[in-house]
């Protein structure tokens, strides 16, 4: 496979997951922010000029905010090379997050991740489930980390990735001979 990101190894195996529902709220976002924006250069001015201030800046910051949380997590892209898993979230890849193989002590498959168990979508941790990145409902990878700690993130193809993070875990760290 080639080469996903700079400064790591050649990929051994690449998936994504995407969220179509996402763009709705993204289109609310900019909804809010072009009303604040419309108020600030259309209103007069004349009356109530705190009440407009707060509308203004409330529209606006709601907007911006709906738009970074639709955005950044509309969809993910989940690398494995010989190293690392790398996690990436939205256009940007922010956030990101980067497990070294080495730290991992075992993969799962979960046919079922939904956001409702982690408390909506996005970047979520919970302290009797772990941390997840979840951008939609269905198949996600469960990652067991070596100081007991779980990760979890939707994406397509799951199953081929948990397949490909236990055969580099072999690789590292080979059964003993009985």
């Amino acid at each position: 496979m080639r080469d996903l990101s700079p400064g790591t190894g050649p990929a051994l195996w690449s998936g994504r997951a995407t969220n179509r529902a996402q763009w709705v709220l993204a289109i609310a976002g900019a909804a809010f922010l072009a009303l604040g924006v419309e108020l600030a250069v259309v209103s007069a001015w004349t009356t109530g000029l705190v009440a407009l201030v707060m509308a203004v800046v409330g529209c606006t910051a709601a907007g911006l905010l709906i738009l970074y949380g639709t955005l950044a997590f509309v969809h993910v892209a989940v690398t494995v090379d010989d190293e690392a898993m790398e996690v990436r979230c939205g256009h940007m890849g922010l956030p990101r997050r980067r497990i070294r193989l080495s730290d991992i002590a075992s993969a799962e498959f979960e046919p079922r991740v939904t956001p409702r168990h982690w408390g909506g979508w996005g970047y979520r941790w919970r302290p009797e489930k772990g941390t997840a990145v979840v951008v939609r409902r269905g198949e996600g990878l469960v990652l067991r980390l070596g100081d007991g700690r779980t990760f979890t993130v939707t994406v397509d193809d799951a199953e081929t990735a948990v397949r490909v993070i236990r055969d580099r875990l072999l690789a590292l760290h080979p059964p003993r001979p009985a």
